[in-house]
């Protein structure tokens, strides 16, 4: 899976709290803010839950189980299918995460172009097998698993001639920031030999700044409308609107310097700049002739080419004036004699 430019993901995941409208209200939301994607996770809480799955955290909204959560993040074919016509019309790619092979079969029937795979999925063997056999990229995160695990599953796909990119990610909400685990991103690079991103819950715009200058070609992160107004599961480790707009920006920016390396070999471009703001020497007193040169009678004067270079200052120590100068003169070679 290769990507010329930076791809950037917003996950609303389920910030939508089961409501379709609010699903198509955060599209619009987003549309707005330059980024490239919009994941969702789709649940089908029959296939992929049971009473018995714990909650992982604690949240007002009246569920008894987390299966009856699943149950509520639920929408039908048809709405789904006009969740991805929504985020088209706002010129963004609907990207989504499934969580069972039933979520795949619904994705495959309203025509997803890539999958993303969720952290706690990496050794979902069995679904990965349905997905691989779409033939559809993939972008699976790298959150709870050990290399070990995750040199499985990386031999697993390349067996079935996927293509695939990598996200570190920490699973933690909200991530701090001795956990970002900036370092896994050239890490993961290395070692698989595949494009790497970073897949966000700290909250925080200077993260994925961070990640894109370590080399990041993928972002995602998680999308709220208020953060400490929502209580879905993920509203901690979200960002809001208006500094996902920041974000974008200030990453593009980045993205654009990092495919600009600068040869530090090569100053030829500054020739212009390099006669105005560097300097000749002159003297800072006026000297009769015979004087001889110390370092306290040199001053440094702008422009560039009026007189000898402010660096060669060591080579006109010690020599002689040929004639008088005035306080402020350039100096020049033939003003000096042995």
């Amino acid at each position: 899976m290769k990507y010329k430019t930076l791809f950037l993901i917003a996950e609303i995941a389920q910030a939508h709290q089961g409501s379709f409208d609010k699903a198509l209200e955060y599209i619009d939301a987003l549309s707005k803010t330059g980024i490239d994607a919009v994941k969702f996770q789709v649940h089908i809480a029959e296939a992929e839950s049971s009473i018995h799955e714990p909650f992982r955290v604690n949240m007002a909204g009246g569920d008894k189980t987390r299966f009856d959560y699943w149950k509520r993040m639920e929408f039908s074919l048809e709405q789904w299918r006009a969740i991805k016509s929504h985020c088209e019309a706002g010129g963004m790619e609907f990207i989504a995460s499934p969580f069972s092979n039933a979520a795949v079969d619904l994705l495959e029937r309203i025509g997803v172009l890539r999958y993303k795979i969720g952290s706690g999925e990496v050794n979902n063997l069995l679904m990965l097998e349905k997905i691989a056999a779409t033939k559809k990229p993939i972008i699976l995160s790298s959150g709870m698993s050990s290399y070990k695990e995750l040199d499985e599953t990386v031999a697993f796909l390349k067996n079935r001639g996927c293509d695939f990119s990598l996200l570190q990610c920490t699973t933690s909400y909200p991530t701090q920031p001795e956990n970002y685990g900036l370092n896994v991103i050239a890490e993961l690079k290395m070692r698989y030999q595949v494009p790497v991103g970073f897949s966000d819950h700290s909250a925080k715009i200077e993260t994925c700044i961070a990640a894109v200058a370590m080399g990041a070609e993928i972002l995602e992160f998680h999308v709220v409308f208020e953060r400490n107004n929502d209580n879905g599961p993920d509203s901690s480790s979200s960002l809001e609107i208006d500094e996902i707009t920041q974000l974008v920006r200030s990453v593009k920016n980045i993205s654009i310097a990092m495919n600009n390396p600068i040869d530090k070999t090569d100053n030829s471009g500054f020739s212009e700049l390099k006669g105005i703001f560097e300097k000749s020497l002159a003297v800072n007193k006026s000297l009769k002739k015979n004087h001889k040169l110390t370092f306290e009678d040199l001053e440094s004067k702008k422009p560039k080419g009026f007189g000898i270079k402010a660096s060669e200052f060591e080579a006109v120590i010690g020599k002689k004036l040929v004639r008088d100068m005035t306080q402020w003169d350039f100096l020049r070679h033939e003003d000096l004699f042995e």
